[in-house]
């Protein structure tokens, strides 16, 4: 049985409402519908009476004082008709909170110059942040590179099979594809001149510096660099990196060095492989397109492109790899305690990693021409 009644009366332009029994949040809803259908347009009176209301809560206590509000905006006179003084300090209460509290104020939308600033800030700040992981990433090497014993030969090894030796397939097929499209581009301009011969000067130079060592790079970033990310941040997350440090064990000597060691180990030998799959592609459009059979093409490559060119690349290799891994990790230790968070440091690793990759390339570009290499 219900133990609660709104009675609705009218008398010329009076309109009486009649609160019985409990009241509270629940309820309030079934009512407030009724009070809605209501026409207001001949009332100049209202009487609330609360004298056979036994209990009110705060959300009703709000509904009554709004409902007089919105009424005296258009010009009803009200009156609470109650003998209760729990219910009136209550009414009287939520009306003196209601009149204190202000409202929230409206979003600004920011200015242009504000925005850029804004962000200005965070990425210095973020700079400064990564400054800071990078030195004590150095400290500890420093101290793990003391003495043999500290180097974790069999983490290193797991690492390299996880970043590297399964990345193998991917490299070998992205490099022959981009000698293949690269050589293939390159012989239709060739043929025009009668330069046939000069697709190998081009090829070998073009990917023994640059495009294998970025080529290699960029997919490192997109597959090892991610997955550094997101594994750090789901430990984070699930607080496997508090646990750890509770037990004693630094997370930078058994997380962060055998991962940043195994792809500066395997980046080189990586970009190795990439050289030979482009060069492989650019062989087989020579010998398509061009006439040119593979050993005349490894005779000429044998005698234009210098070792050094080979070296240069190969050299670019533990920088790029250093880079990833420590922007991977970075980020990864930088993930809240959201899902959504891996996500989007997980995007920022692979962005930031391929934009710090194309920067350091063009300072080993700009070094190596000045040094004459």
């Amino acid at each position: 049985m219900e133990n609660h009644s709104l009675l609705i009366s009218y008398s010329d332009n009076k309109l009486s409402l009649k609160l019985k029994g409990e009241f509270n949040l629940y309820i309030i809803s079934k009512y407030q519908q009724q009070i809605e259908k209501i026409d207001f347009t001949n009332i100049k009176y209202l009487h609330i009476d609360l004298d056979a209301l036994l209990f009110l809560d705060t959300a009703t206590a709000i509904w009554i004082n709004n409902l007089i509000s919105t009424l005296s905006k258009q010009n009803i006179h009200t009156e609470i008709l109650c003998s209760n003084k729990d219910i009136l300090g209550t009414l009287k209460l939520v009306k003196e909170q209601i009149e204190k509290s202000s409202p929230l104020p409206h979003a600004r939308q920011k200015s242009f110059i504000y925005s850029i600033g804004e962000q200005a800030y965070s990425n210095y700040t973020g700079f400064l942040l990564f400054m800071a992981f990078i030195g004590e990433l150095f400290a500890v090497k420093l101290h793990y590179l003391k003495s043999i014993k500290n180097i974790r030969f069999k983490e290193i090894a797991f690492e390299m099979n996880e970043s590297a030796i399964k990345a193998l397939g991917i490299i070998a097929l992205t490099s022959f594809l981009i000698g293949l499209v690269v050589a293939y581009q390159s012989a239709y301009q060739l043929k025009i001149y009668g330069a046939n011969i000069f697709i190998v000067d081009m090829l070998g130079l073009s990917i023994l510096r640059e495009l294998s060592p970025l080529i290699t790079a960029i997919v490192i970033a997109g597959r090892s660099g991610s997955a550094f990310t997101a594994q750090i941040g789901a430990m984070k997350i699930t607080e496997e990196l508090d646990a750890m440090r509770t037990m004693g064990f630094d997370p930078y000597l058994f997380l962060v060095l055998p991962r940043i060691i195994a792809l500066m180990i395997a980046m080189p030998v990586l970009i190795f492989v990439s050289d030979m799959m482009a060069i492989s592609g650019g062989i087989l459009v020579a010998q398509i397109n061009l006439d040119i059979t593979p050993e005349l093409f490894l005779e000429r490559f044998n005698n234009v492109i210098d070792a050094k060119h080979f070296f240069v690349g190969i050299v670019k290799g533990p920088f790029f790899a250093f880079l990833i891994a420590s922007i991977g990790i970075y980020r990864g230790l930088m993930v809240k305690n959201d899902t959504q968070s891996i996500g989007l440091n997980t995007t920022k690793s692979v962005v930031e990693s391929i934009f710090a990759v194309i920067v350091c390339d063009a300072v080993f570009s700009i070094a190596f021409t000045n040094l004459g290499i």
